[in-house]
């Protein structure tokens, strides 16, 4: 028996055999051609099959993962069909005289190390993205590189020196325990769909995975990060009393369903879902959330090749809130920029995106674009509960500014005798330390505050959360975020007004009773979370 530690990627247990897959990377071969365009007809039949794979993918990954988690694949299509990437691959065949295979693994590495040593936050992680399409086409190319996902017969833990996003949505539950894998990080795109998908998994095994062989024995522990490998009967016996144990958990979560955040000396909380699709609704009732605290809107403008409509935003809104069916729904504008870019908008290349043009930063400079947004979401507030909030606010002007237009939108809606709601609140998102140091004047002007704890620690301690060398040191616990967060909180409570955290670490069950105590009201964390923050909240006596 061999304990082997890694990164816990998502909770869970799991007891079985292990399917290794196969590395593409051990069994690529360089071979020369002749036939130079009968390899570039390969070429662009793999290429025309993994856009059909992918537009199925991300049509299954709507219904199992939602919008947020599904849009990698709308990427990847797009990353396909990228000229320059496509170019070297068919520059390969034609000048070198090369086997497809061999000319888009190394078209991949390329791209994947060019991409790995960009500035841009959002750009260094498309790095895995393009190794994710290259093992596609290859894999188009020659049936015999197949993962072996594809053909699981018998429950197995899938083991794999690293799984794609795309490999991870199509698992089958019914057959796939956990997965293991030799890289990765907790932040990875698969880590986050095992999260979601309520697969136990361990990531980041390094050099540990050199030990494990196809059907060996093992034990997963997704929330110690540990891989046992050959275990004796006592561990068996241990894992499987804390598989029941974590069954008996879950199933207590789902015994919550219908009842209310309150804790144990009567204050309620309430639990609300991030989403960022009309798709993800399905997935907030499934979890019996109080409301959705978090409707991120960028959706409608990256799954579109120019600006969307009034039309078309007005009636994805409507859906939503129709669906919600009188829960309150609260809607962000547009926060577009950083790592969240639309070419049609023609930003400007910057040096240091995460502060630069980006949020309501773009509303206000380009008010069309802003005005189109707010009509669409005032219309849509006759049918249902809907409050509009704003992001990365660093000032009482632009607060004003902002009523300013709300209110000149509705007198002309008025004048077209369109109905809308008479009672919409008008919130900020509070993620910047300005806006923290400005609450109390902040307070004054709007009816709710939403904490982004993502960008507050992000801005506060100075550091990039995607920068892995510094990861350590993004930290939602450290004690200048907590005090951003009760000075936040002091000043919507002086002011009369409510005040709720949406970002990662609402979620964080070791932070409830502080975020109770402090006078937080509200709570908003990903569908699959509420039932488990609703536990905690219940817990809590203060």
């Amino acid at each position: 028996m061999k304990k082997i530690h890694g990164v816990a990627a998502s909770k869970g247990y799991a007891i079985g055999k292990l399917t290794l897959c196969v590395n593409i990377d051990d069994h690529i071969q360089k071979k020369s051609i002749t036939d130079v365009p009968a390899e570039l007809s390969r070429l662009n039949s793999a290429k025309d099959a993994a856009v059909e794979a992918l537009n199925e993918i991300y049509r299954k990954a709507l219904k199992r993962v939602g919008e947020a988690n599904s849009m990698i694949f709308q990427i990847h299509i797009m990353m396909l069909q990228d000229e320059d990437y496509y170019n070297t691959i068919q520059d390969a065949i034609k000048n070198d005289k090369v086997n497809a295979e061999y000319a888009v693994w190394q078209a991949g590495r390329q791209f994947s190390e060019m991409f790995a040593q960009m500035d841009d936050e959002y750009m260094r992680g498309r790095a895995a993205d393009v190794v994710d399409i290259s093992k596609r086409l290859i894999r188009n190319l020659d049936e015999t590189l197949a993962n072996g996902l594809d053909c699981l017969t018998d429950r197995s833990i899938v083991g794999a020196v690293d799984l794609m996003p795309s490999e991870t949505v199509q698992m089958d539950k019914n057959l796939v325990l956990a997965f293991v894998t030799r890289e990765g990080s907790k932040s990875s795109h698969s880590a986050i769909l095992a999260r979601t998908m309520g697969i136990p998994a361990v990531v980041g095994l390094a050099g540990g995975y050199g030990e494990l062989t196809d059907g060996a024995s093992l034990i997963v522990d997704g929330a110690a990060g540990d891989v046992i490998l050959e275990p004796d009967e006592q561990t068996l016996e241990e894992y499987r009393k804390k598989q029941q144990e974590f069954e008996n958990y879950q199933h207590e979560l789902n015994l919550l369903k219908g009842t209310k955040a309150v804790t144990k000396n009567g204050t309620v909380i309430e639990i609300n879902a991030n989403i960022g699709h009309p798709e993800d609704v399905s997935m907030v009732l499934e979890n019996d959330a109080d409301g959705i605290g978090l409707f991120r809107s960028e959706f409608l403008y990256m799954e579109s090749k120019n600006f969307p409509s009034e039309e078309d935003q007005f009636k994805a809104y409507k859906r939503v809130l129709e669906k919600m069916g009188g829960k309150r729904v609260i809607i962000r504008t547009l926060d577009l920029g950083a790592d969240k870019q639309v070419p049609y908008l023609d930003i400007p290349h910057e040096e240091n995106p995460a502060m630069g043009y980006r949020a309501i930063r773009i509303c206000l400079d380009r008010q069309e674009l802003f005005v189109t947004q707010l009509r669409a979401l005032i219309r849509a507030s006759a049918f249902g509960k809907l409050a509009i909030m704003f992001p990365m606010i660093i000032s009482v002007d632009e607060v004003k500014q902002i009523k300013e237009i709300v209110e000149k939108v509705k007198k002309d809606l008025t004048a077209e005798k369109i109905v809308f709601a008479p009672d919409i609140e008008i919130g900020i998102m509070i993620e910047t330390p300005a806006s923290v140091m400005l609450s109390d004047l902040l307070a004054k002007e709007v009816d709710f505050f939403s904490i982004g704890t993502n960008d507050l620690t992000q801005y506060t301690l100075a550091v990039d959360r995607m920068n892995h060398t510094i990861s350590k040191m993004f930290d939602s616990r450290h004690p200048a975020v907590l005090r951003m967060i009760e000075k936040t909180a002091e000043s919507a409570k002086n002011a009369g007004i409510w005040v709720g955290i949406c970002g990662e670490s609402a979620a964080d069950t070791t932070l409830t009773e502080f975020y109770v105590k402090i006078g937080i009201s509200e709570l908003s964390v990903t569908p699959s979370a509420v039932l488990e923050l609703r536990k905690a909240v219940q817990q809590v006596e203060l």
